[in-house]
């Protein structure tokens, strides 16, 4: 397990990584990655999936998400809202040290996360986590794992976020959501 005080250093992110990426990368060019889908379970190291409650009747419902009572919480930072349209990705970004509490309010998305920490005993895995109306849940998601996600279906999807630490723009890396050093294809897979 990496300490918290490891899990912050910029040595852990590759040159790609530490790094924007602007080029463009054809889809259909790249080898298909080896991808695991979850659903309560995560199949990489320090995620997190937690159903979470929904208290519904007549007049709507109440969606739970995170308090600081729960178990998994560990301290707030901010929430925001990602919207997406669907079809739109949203990707690639890694945090050098905010753990993120993603849960899809609106919508439906497909969560992709890319284990690229050295020596994690998961590296190189590619997981996805479809979220959303079908399946609410919460995936709580540590430092230094690559994550983005597709929104899919017919609606706006609203992402919510309850992270760890405020934005800081120097915290987090950006990459072009088609490169080729992550082996994933955003494409859809018929079959």
């Amino acid at each position: 397990m990496v300490s918290r005080a490891e899990r912050g250093t910029s040595e852990q992110f590759s040159g790609a990584q530490r790094a924007t990426l602007g080029r463009a990368s054809d889809a259909a060019s790249r080898p298909r990655a080896s991808v695991r889908s979850a659903g309560a379970q995560s199949l990489i190291d320090g995620v997190r999936i937690i159903p979470l409650k929904q208290i519904v009747d007549e007049r709507g419902k109440v969606m739970h998400m995170l308090k600081a009572s729960d178990p998994h919480f560990l301290k707030f930072g901010e929430i925001y809202f990602s919207c997406a349209w669907p079809g739109t990705v949203k990707a690639w970004h890694v945090h050098k040290s905010m753990t993120l509490n993603n849960a899809v309010v609106s919508g439906r998305a497909k969560l992709v996360l890319y284990d690229s920490r050295p020596g994690s005993p998961t590296r190189g895995e590619v997981q996805e986590i479809f979220l959303g109306e079908d399946n609410y849940v919460l995936v709580q998601i540590p430092p230094g794992i690559t994550n983005g996600y597709k929104a899919y279906g017919d609606t706006l999807v609203i992402l919510a976020n309850c992270a760890t630490e405020p934005h800081d723009p120097d915290e987090i890396v950006h990459m072009d959501p088609f490169t080729k050093d992550i082996p994933y294809d955003w494409g859809l897979k018929h079959g």
